[in-house]
């Protein structure tokens, strides 16, 4: 027999959504913010030679300046206001998430609530501006340097620091109005909606490689059966969990007697989604943004040794890449997605309890156990998916839109998104169930009010 919920959840059709008025408002007000997002990756900076910009991304679309410019949507090869991208506050996000667990003044912000929450979230909007101010005036620099700036001087430096840093801003902005006011995660689906945006120029990019004899035929066959491939394995690994049996004892309330119930604790493989991705690759993108426009100019030797140990397809950047993805899964599962000492706390408020362990701290240790171990197997998943897809794409010298992370973040987003709309529709459902009932209830009163009068006297 199929649950309530799950009868609910087959009944739904595009008539159903059509009566969702509040997620129709929603959707439309997410499609919105994220139009003007990419109306702002087409507006450009002052002061930029075009013609010498588009050189340079010609040459670098395979290397570093293509994982850059998969970040930003495109952006960053228009050189648009939103050419730093949302990076610098993901970046600001690590950086106090981590520092949080480290220093006890955080950790008891954490630790307060709503009030805490806001805190923090202002401490990592100063530390944006901070990171977006340092990488922006890096890239004025580089870009005078390597000849892309029309008009050099302090004039086109304040201009390129003042629109990259606004338009940062803006978007980090964008990305939590839509998350309170939309549907689905904010600054995922700015990543999201800027990879999907220029997918259709790159696979016309990929095909005309084929076409001309860049890439033989046996190698874009097997380029779309990765794609493919990895495509399934994401979805299949993004499903997958492991289920916790939970019974919940017999309870009284006033005379009568509830028998005791039992359910399952879902645990995802992976937890964390694709956070501990995009983590990592900002944490990677970081040091070499701001010299990644110089074409290898006014670099010192320690700047010259970490673009050509750690650029794409290089031993150490695929070793760190995999240390920093397995690293993050494990940090943002146990401190963010999945806190085992909150789930043993719900748990036991409820009544709740997993057979054979004591409610409170032994819960907590023996979930914590098993998360432990699913991660094991949940980190080496991503591990793979960001790594074989790099080795192939640098190998091949094709876009970064074919590499394992994006792959890993339009199949998580849209997965997440689709997820999120889905309850909102169940929810609109029970809502609609609870006023039919109503209504059927005062009828129901109402005729038997009148069946209960005795006949009207004359």
């Amino acid at each position: 027999m199929a649950s309530a919920a799950e009868q609910m959840a087959s009944n739904m059709s595009w008539r159903a959504f059509g009566k969702a008025t509040e997620l129709r408002q929603r959707i439309w007000f997410t499609l919105g913010l994220l139009i003007i997002y990419r109306v702002g990756t087409y507006i450009p900076v002052p002061g930029i030679d075009g013609v010498e910009l588009r050189n340079f991304f010609e040459q670098a679309a395979a290397g570093l300046g293509g994982v850059l410019n998969m970040f930003t949507g495109g952006a960053l090869s228009r050189m648009g206001v939103f050419a730093l991208g949302i990076m610098p506050y993901i970046s600001a996000s690590i950086i106090v998430q981590l520092m949080a667990s480290m220093v006890p003044a955080l950790e008891q912000l954490k630790k307060e609530g709503e009030q805490g929450r806001k805190k923090i979230n202002q401490y990592t909007r100063y530390g944006t501006v901070a990171l977006a101010t340092a990488q922006a005036y890096g890239l004025a620099i580089s870009m005078e340097s390597g000849g892309l700036a029309a008009d050099p001087g302090w004039f086109f430096r304040a201009a390129c620091v003042i629109t990259l840093v606004g338009g940062t801003m803006f978007l980090m902005w964008l990305g939590e109005q839509i998350t309170q006011r939309g549907i689905g995660n904010g600054i995922s689906l700015i990543i999201f909606v800027g990879i999907i945006a220029e997918i259709p120029a790159a696979l016309a990019q990929f095909f005309e490689s084929g076409r001309s004899g860049s890439l033989t035929t046996p190698a874009v066959l097997g380029v779309i059966f990765m794609l493919i491939a990895t495509l399934f394995f994401v979805v299949f690994m993004e499903r997958s969990l492991r289920k916790i049996h939970i019974q919940y004892p017999r309870r009284q309330v006033g005379m009568k007697v509830y028998d005791g119930g039992s359910s399952h604790l879902p645990i995802k493989v992976n937890p964390a989604g694709v956070i501990p991705a995009i983590f990592a690759s900002s944490l990677l993108l970081l040091p070499t943004t701001l010299t990644t426009f110089s074409g290898g100019q006014a670099q010192g030797p320690v700047m010259s040794w970490v673009l050509a140990n750690f650029g794409p397809g290089q031993p150490l950047y695929l070793a760190f890449f995999a240390g920093m993805v397995v690293f993050f899964t494990y940090f943002y599962t146990l401190n963010v997605s999945f806190k085992t000492e909150d789930v043993a706390d719900n748990l036991k408020n409820q009544n709740g309890f997993v057979p054979g362990i004591r409610p409170g701290k032994r819960t907590a240790e023996y979930l914590e156990y098993v998360v432990n171990r699913i991660l094991v197997l949940g980190s080496a998943y991503l591990a793979l998916v960001v790594l074989l897809p790099e080795i192939v794409r640098t190998n091949l010298a094709i876009t970064a839109y074919f590499g394992g992370t994006s792959i890993l973040i339009i199949v998580s987003v849209g997965m997440d998104t689709v997820q999120q709309v889905q309850s909102h529709l169940l929810a609109h459902q029970y809502e609609g169930l609870l006023e039919k009932s109503q209504l059927r209830g005062r009828k129901g009163g109402k005729a038997k009010s009148k069946a209960r009068r005795g006949p009207a006297r004359r």
